[in-house]
This record gives structure tokens, sequence and C-alpha cells, in this order.
């Protein structure tokens, strides 16, 4: 998969983007990793060096910041060997929205929306430019629900599934690619961050960085745009796309306001 290629993984320093990190060097990438804690990603680049002899970048950077997301598109812009972007890093906040803090809102928005959408942006267009890249863009299973106490997450993954699903369409017929990745609980630091304790979920649906990342990676190998690793019939994602691609069309065929709304 990989001929001394780079692969850039944002929010590397713990949890799935340590374990993208870790799996992406053992198909012989070249990374640059992105995160805030710089002790964090010198230890892990230090690491993932000497384990498997490749070459690690580190990038200290806030995403949430207009410095921040700016100082990774120059290098996605700059580097011609960055060919794999795994857009990773972002934020829970979990919560009663009436309850939240407007920076924290803000915060949350320009990591999870805006920051992947100026990376995925950046990448596209390099991407074009070289020939040929691969995008992996994490989401959630939230995207799929509404969820009090949840609304700004939630609504940041919807955006994130719509997103990717539609880039996808955008460069059909082309090497450069879009995988949208949904989990559900993975036993990580998200839940402590986001400010909540992670018995909200049964034990048992909980599953670890590593089987997420390898599954992710197999569907990838597999050519799958959109990864959902715990969802055995996967013909069921492709069954609500569908159906909600027909109600699209019956609300939008006919310039005619529905009957129950005319007097």
């Amino acid at each position: 998969m990989s001929q001394h290629r780079t692969a850039l993984v944002t929010g590397a320093s713990s949890g799935i983007g340590l374990t993208y990190a870790d799996r992406l060097a053992r198909r012989g990438f070249d990374l640059v990793l992105v995160a805030r804690r710089t002790d964090r990603l010198e230890q892990l680049a230090a690491e993932l060096t000497r384990d498997h002899g490749i070459k690690v970048t580190t990038l200290t950077a806030d995403l949430s910041t207009e410095t921040g997301c700016r100082s990774v598109e120059q290098v996605i812009a700059d580097d011609a060997s960055v060919d794999f972007l795994v857009n990773n890093a972002g934020m829970g906040k979990l919560g009663a929205l009436s309850d939240t803090k407007v920076d924290d809102l803000a915060t949350l928005i320009n990591v999870n929306v805006l920051a992947l959408a100026r990376l995925s942006l950046a990448a596209m267009q390099a991407f074009t430019k070289r020939g040929s890249g691969t995008v992996v863009n994490m989401c959630s299973i939230s995207a799929f629900r509404a969820v009090a106490g949840g609304a700004a997450y939630s609504g940041s993954k919807a955006f994130v599934l719509n997103f990717t699903r539609s880039l996808n369409l955008e460069t059909r017929g082309t090497n450069v690619r879009f995988q949208c990745v949904l989990p559900g609980p993975v036993k990580t630091e998200f839940f402590a961050a986001a400010g909540v304790d992670d018995s909200l979920f049964p034990a048992g649906s909980f599953i670890t960085s590593e089987q997420l990342v390898d599954a992710a990676l197999r569907g990838l190998d597999l050519g799958e745009e959109v990864t959902i690793p715990t969802l055995e019939d996967a013909s069921s994602f492709q069954t609500l796309a569908e159906a909600f691609t027909q109600l699209r069309e019956d609300a939008g065929r006919e310039g005619i306001i529905a009957t129950r709304y005319r007097t």
C-alpha cells in the first residue's frame, strides 16, 4: 500500500489517532503527526522511528484556530510525498446545549466541522494535482440520530458523513478517494475529555482503538466509501442512504405545498 509515501494524521497523540499512526507505520508510510501535546507527539515519533525505521515529523497545532489549520494545510500543499490524510482530531463536549458555553460550542464546531472541511479541501486540491491520494474522515454512528445532550456533536458528525460522501461523488473516476469511518463507543480518552463517564454505554458496546483502525483499514482495502466497523449487515446502510435519496426526490420533485399545510 505504501512506497515511501507519507501519511498525515491529526489527533495523533492518543487513542484512534495514535493507532492509525502505528498501523500506517507498519504499512511503510512515513508520517506527519499532528496534535496539541508536543511531549506525547515526540515520544510517539521516537517509538515509531525506532520500531519501524520510518521518518516521522511532528507538528504541534491547535485545529480550533486559524493558525493551527493553516500550518497543517501548508504541509499538505508543500510536501509532495503526502498522499494520505487521516482527519481524526475531534471533540465531544457532551451535555445539554443550554448549559454549554458559547466558546466551547465554537471550539467543537471549529475542530469537528471547519478544520476537517479545510484539511479535506487542502488534500483534495493537492492530491488531484499529484494524481492520487486518500482522505479518511473520522465520523461516528451519532451521525444517524439526533441526541439530547449531544446536539452539537451529533450535528457535527452528520456534517462529516454528508460532506465526505459528497466529496466521493466529486472525485469519482479519479484516483482521489475519501472514506468516512463511523465507530460506535471506543475505549479511548474521548469520554473523559467530553466531560462524561463511559458508563453512558454498556461495557459490551465498546471496541478498542486497535479493533476500530484495523477494521477501517480493511474497509479501505475493500474499496468502501463508508465503513461502519460494528455493523454486520453493510447493506442496511445502503438501504438507508437510498431511502434518504428517495425522500429528497419526493420532497423536491414538484413545487407543490403538501395538502396538510393548505387551508
